[in-house]
């Protein structure tokens, strides 16, 4: 099984919400959850058993979220509206920053800035700095600075990529999340709650989803798990987002 969120057209295509998507999950390690103490009570109705004082994950329960956060996440696309995925673990930053590049999606993979949402003007900002200074630097604009000015310029600028440039492209508070890791997102979630911003997210039994839009309930620690639901969320998008350029013929009738 690839680890990786790209091919995820040819993932969604293979993949039916049945046995085979059962079997792929448990290849993944998605059915493991945390230890029965950390359950969070919201989860309960989730769990499939317990078996070495660890949660087992009842997997066809979770197939059951999947598909629902698949069908909002292709609706998304076939509305060209833009979603947002943020995973700062090391398991996650690779899979999402793959995800946002073959969506051409925004994404954090670093440090969640306080603001993204509740203060996006501010955020904003930072991101038009950022894009007007890299116009200057293609330009060659910035040899009109001294060589010390530029060293100054160059190291807030590589601080400003680090934080924000995955977020370059960012016109308005987005559509969407995509989250992985919840718990571990949680100032993002909830900025996104308190913005009416609709959540998609991978969470583990140790999660409230009680005020998640779309929780996914399954391994957030494992990168085979994190790859999987990764891939079939982009895979989603790419579908809905392909009927986005396909005209209907019912309208076409009606203008001819």
């Amino acid at each position: 099984m690839k680890n990786d969120a790209k091919g995820a057209d040819t993932r969604l295509n293979e993949i039916h919400f049945g046995q085979a998507l059962i079997e792929e999950m448990f290849r993944a390690g998605v059915h493991y959850g945390y230890s029965k103490t950390r359950r969070h009570p919201s989860v309960s109705s989730f769990i499939y058993a317990t078996k070495n004082k660890g949660d087992i994950i009842d997997l066809e329960k979770t197939s059951q979220m999947l598909g629902g956060a698949m069908e909002f996440v292709k609706g998304l696309g076939a509305k060209g509206k833009t979603i947002l995925l943020v995973g700062t673990k090391p398991e996650a930053q690779a899979a999402i920053k793959s995800g946002a590049e073959t969506l051409g999606m925004p994404h954090v993979t670093e440090r969640w800035i306080g603001g993204t949402i509740s203060n996006f003007g501010e955020i904003k900002s930072r991101i038009n700095e950022l894009e007007n200074y890299r116009k200057e630097s293609r330009e060659g604009g910035l040899e009109k600075y001294t060589k010390k000015e530029r060293v100054v310029m160059a190291k807030k600028m590589e601080k400003l990529v680090k934080y924000y440039g995955g977020l370059v492209g960012l016109k308005k508070i987005p559509d969407a999340l995509y989250i992985v890791d919840a718990r571990s997102e949680h100032i993002a979630l909830t900025e996104a709650i308190g913005g009416g911003v609709p959540v998609v997210a991978l969470v583990n039994s140790d999660s409230n989803i009680k005020d998640i839009a779309y929780p996914i309930l399954g391994n957030d620690a494992s990168v085979p798990s994190i790859n999987l639901f990764t891939a079939l969320i982009v895979g989603a998008y790419k579908e809905g987002l392909a009927t986005l350029a396909v005209p209907n013929p019912t309208s076409e009738k009606k203008e001819a």
